[in-house]
């Protein structure tokens, strides 16, 4: 963690991230994204000689720390996470009763421009999994790996937290644990499984498994790094992001864009948006809906590509 989301914030603010630690359920990264939202919020104020219980802060001044964000070369969606911080904490001052009026009452969130996620073909993404070549055991792992995130399109995440009692291979099923510590439960087609049994075997994770555990819980962890501990997030992207180079894919794929891909080739071969909302934990079907225009774009592109009427091509029109 950075030193700036290790900032000490004002008793309010750290009492506002533990309420939503405890009663929200907030999960830590995005609880570590807010703490240093806060804490720029924090070091703007001070720096103007004021505090988060200022009576004289209003509407007017987080429309100002909105434009300093802009001003900032900040990304739309970085400005919008940080308002939700900022207002959520006004609000959860007003509701406890604290000094101080509650300056976001009458603020929107900044907009965050619509963005259409960019899948893979079904090609590239077979391309990056037949790319992973080798017998030895990181070979092993990464296969696995790739299979479970493109098969199921499990988030980054979940899938470094995976324990190995959360897969069942027997039944082809896991059980992650989402935003918010959210359980659910997906099902593992069988190039996953093959894969994970694979891993398993002892030419796989335990050629990787130290003589002695150097952290707890390492001895549970799915999937090692080549020191014999849980691999990180951070490790995790740097195995997808180096197959994606072996694919001629640098730039172009990622963990999400696994996910996303996931998505949207179900959708493509006529999978029902319920049943890939709940795979993919979202929490409301709206998230998942970006998937059908990107898959309708997709349909659009093959048909007036094809299609001798679509009106791209002029030699059969009238």
């Amino acid at each position: 963690m950075t030193t700036l989301a290790r900032a000490a914030l004002p008793l309010d603010a750290e009492e506002y991230l533990t309420w939503l630690a405890v009663e929200k359920g907030r999960a830590p990264l995005t609880l570590q994204a807010y703490r240093k939202d806060l804490a720029a919020y924090v070091a703007w104020l001070t720096a103007a000689g004021r505090g988060i219980d200022d009576p004289t802060l209003d509407a007017a001044d987080l429309a100002a720390y909105i434009a300093h964000l802009r001003a900032e070369g900040r990304a739309p969606a970085t400005v919008a996470r940080a308002m939700v911080a900022v207002r959520g904490m006004h609000r959860f001052r007003a509701l406890e009763g604290r000094p101080g009026r509650d300056p976001g009452a009458a603020v929107e969130a900044p907009r965050v421009p619509a963005g259409l996620p960019k899948p893979l073909t079904e090609e590239q993404v077979l391309a990056v999994l037949d790319g992973v070549v080798g017998e030895g055991p990181v070979p092993r792992r990464d296969r696995a790996m790739l299979e479970l995130l493109y098969g199921t399109g499990i988030r980054i995440s979940e899938l470094v937290g995976l324990s190995l009692g959360d897969v069942d291979l027997d039944a082809a099923l896991a059980r992650v644990f989402g935003k918010g510590s959210k359980e659910r439960v997906v099902p593992l087609g069988r190039p996953t499984v093959r894969a994970l049994v694979d891993w398993f075997g002892p030419e796989g994770r335990p050629a990787l498994a130290p003589a002695r555990w150097a952290r707890r819980g390492d001895a549970e962890a799915v999937f090692l790094n080549a020191r014999g501990g849980r691999l990180t997030r951070q490790g995790a992207w740097l195995v997808v992001e180096g197959h994606a180079r072996r694919a001629g894919l640098a730039g172009k794929l990622s963990p999400h864009v696994l996910r996303h891909s996931c998505a949207t080739h179900m959708l493509d071969h006529g999978a029902d948006l319920r049943v890939v909302q709940e795979m993919l934990g979202h929490a409301s079907i709206s998230t998942t809906q970006v998937y059908t225009q990107v898959s309708s774009e997709r349909l659009r592109a093959v048909y007036d590509q094809a299609h001798p009427r679509a009106g791209r091509r002029g030699s059969l029109a009238p």
